[in-house]
């Protein structure tokens, strides 16, 4: 606490980087230098990516032999499912691209079999070139000993440099993969708010290896003579449990309850409010299982009276605006029970007001316009002033959004039911769910 000051405290520990806030400025300590054994200064600067989440971006610079080290360390928790990112690198301006890749990221290159192995790099918050010139730097530092040791083994990465270094100029186009079991890795999207055709996101369920990679233990199976909970008795209470502010960590108490939807099905609403920093969240997931059919609900705005239509957005929703050009990807925003204008406003946040692309170093006129522009066409939308139609697409099923006519079906709203693809089945854990046979008793 004496460290970082209590005012530092009391407007939070994770700032964000402003040049006219003092707040923002680093903690300098002294530590020990590993190379020359002498005492060096280690600079740290607790922030965060408002788009993202919060980081420790750390300094070393020894004044005695002159080496210098810098890393990032994810300072949030470690995420509920894992994320990999897919970048097809295809110009010079991709190159540019902002990445965040903490210990725990697996980082290749498919078309030269090469890979980056999880905890053998500290975290980088970095570009792609930087990324590149990292692993160049790599495998140059012991060429010198290898050449007099393994003259072979030497030439050999010589030339895998060499193809290294005719990426970073772009004699050729390459894929870039990162693979995070923490889900804490970040690729910018400068296409923002509009889809990046060249960056896919997946998220996906951690196996039990990757979980102890991560010290994490998987859950106690629930003992056998445990009474089964009563359905009624959770319908008429809100059930309390201790859990941890996602900004600021401290200790705080999260409320569920399980509320019928009428016209729909059961949902688990779920709020956290936290004393310490005031920060407030809510998040919604559905109470029944998958449904056979995937679920795609188109409504056409015809009046600002639409804004006050309840909506659930499940965490495997697309939200589309065709009209706009915008898509927002499956478990951006979490789940989410509010209207539909509490959507937009929370697009708008997203995109616009919480995006670091647009404050301080990495930002571009263009990018700013272009956000800015976004969302003024958001506030059209919402004050009722652009015809405008939202697509909720959601493979699970799980998506409602209210028919003001019901029981009469609505002419403004289409539900379509689909037949989910193989990759979408992937995407929801289904390919390798077995369902099947669980009741036999062998002989």
């Amino acid at each position: 606490m004496s460290v970082i000051g209590e005012e530092r405290v009391r407007g939070g520990v994770f700032r964000e980087i402003s040049a006219e806030d003092e707040e923002t400025q680093p903690t300098e300590i002294q530590s020990l230098c590993m190379n020359c054994y002498e005492d060096g200064n280690t600079r740290l600067l607790l922030t965060k990516i408002p788009f993202f989440r919060e980081i420790i971006i750390s300094s070393f610079t020894c004044p005695h032999c002159h080496w210098t080290n810098t890393e990032i360390q994810s300072a949030g928790r470690i995420q509920e499912q894992g994320v990999s990112y897919n970048l097809k690198i295809k110009c010079k301006e991709d190159m540019n691209r902002e990445v965040v890749k903490t210990d725990s990221a697996t980082t290749r290159i498919p078309e030269l079999d090469f890979e980056i192995p999880a905890f053998t790099q500290k975290g980088s918050l970095s570009t792609i070139e930087g990324l590149l010139d990292r692993a160049v730097a790599g495998l140059e530092q012991e060429q010198p000993i290898r050449r007099a040791t393994d003259p072979e083994v030497a030439n050999k990465i010589d030339q895998f440099i060499q193809r290294l270094k005719k990426l970073k100029v772009m004699e050729e186009e390459f894929t870039l993969i990162i693979d995070d079991p923490s889900g804490n890795s970040f690729i910018e999207n400068p296409c923002a708010p509009q889809k990046d055709q060249a960056l896919s996101v997946s998220y996906y369920k951690r196996t039990p290896e990757q979980n102890a990679s991560l010290g994490i233990n998987d859950a106690e199976p629930e003992p056998e003579d445990k009474p089964a909970n009563d359905l009624d008795t959770m319908r008429n209470e809100v059930l309390v449990f201790n859990t941890n502010c996602p900004e600021c960590n401290a200790p705080a108490s999260t409320n569920m309850k399980l509320v019928q939807i009428p016209h729909f099905k059961e949902v688990i609403i779920m709020a956290t409010n936290c004393d310490s920093c005031g920060h407030r969240t809510n998040e919604v997931k559905s109470g029944g299982a998958t449904e056979e059919l995937g679920t795609k609900i188109t409504l056409h705005l015809t009046d600002s009276s639409d804004m006050s239509r309840d909506l659930l957005k499940s965490e495997t929703c697309s939200v589309l605006i065709p009209e706009i050009e915008f898509e927002l990807g499956m478990g951006a925003l979490g789940g989410k029970f509010t209207t539909l204008e509490g959507l937009l406003k929370d697009i708008k946040e997203l995109v616009v007001m919480k995006n670091p692309f647009i404050c301080g170093d990495s930002s571009t006129t263009e990018t700013a316009e272009k956000l800015e522009q976004f969302g003024k066409k958001i506030d059209q939308i919402i004050a009722g002033e652009m015809d405008v139609h939202i697509i909720l697409d959601d493979p699970a099923g799980n998506s409602y959004l209210q028919n003001v006519y019901a029981p009469d079906p609505d002419p403004e709203m289409k539900i379509e039911k689909y037949t989910r693809t193989f990759e979408q089945n992937e995407d929801l854990g289904l390919n390798d769910m077995k369902t099947e046979d669980y009741g036999e008793v062998q002989s």
